[in-house]
């Protein structure tokens, strides 16, 4: 398994995979200053052109980025890697690139998306959809059948009511508390968290 971001992020993802007894043959990063990570070899970025050899996690925490990396590199991108003190419902769906961090609960028929951080204590319930590059912070709650667009962050202990859908590309503040649906691009904070601005895309 090799790992492309010597990040924070990355020591986290390292230990689980210590824990699953995944053996971690290296990280790519684009910092030539970093060697290595956790005793772990760190080389130079690779060319867009090659294809590692093994299985590939992005573990970078900045969403848009990691979607810059999956769509640059032609790597093999892994399975889903879960946390074993993790909940995952069996009847729950988990693509290829995600990381499910420790105590994270997924309750069933949820379906999360490629590349997604379903972080530390963080609860999806019943019947959500998370996309792509979406990133659920800790101890953030979904309730159920909660949407979640692709590249949202739904920041630390923020809750997001029942059959709430989230845009693309939005940001939802630490602790904010959502009832109504958010559109995309938004930046939303307080309880009841209110739309405080729009970060649209670059042109």
């Amino acid at each position: 398994m090799y790992l492309y971001g010597a990040s924070g992020h990355a020591k986290v993802i390292i230990e689980i995979l210590e824990s699953l007894n995944i053996s971690v043959d290296g990280l790519f990063d684009d910092n030539p200053l970093i060697k290595a990570l956790l005793g772990y070899p760190v080389f130079s970025a690779v060319s867009s052109q090659e294809t590692l050899m093994g299985d590939t996690i992005i573990s970078i925490g900045n969403n848009e980025i990691r979607k810059n990396i999956s769509e640059k590199y032609l790597f093999r991108y892994a399975n889903a890697i879960v946390h074993p003190r993790s909940c995952v419902s069996r009847r729950s769906k988990l693509n290829e690139g995600t990381v499910v961090m420790g105590h994270a609960i997924i309750n069933i028929d949820t379906i999360i998306g490629k590349h997604v951080i379903i972080n530390t204590s963080a609860s999806v319930d019943h019947d959500c959809a998370v996309e792509n590059f979406a990133h659920i912070a800790p101890n953030a709650t979904l309730c159920g059948g909660v949407t979640v667009g692709e590249g949202s962050l739904i920041g630390a202990g923020a809750v997001i009511a029942p059959n709430i859908k989230i845009g693309k590309w939005v940001t939802i503040g630490a602790g904010a508390c959502v009832f109504r649906d958010v559109k995309d691009y938004s930046v939303v904070v307080g309880n009841p968290g209110r739309v405080r601005r729009k970060v649209l895309p670059d042109a």
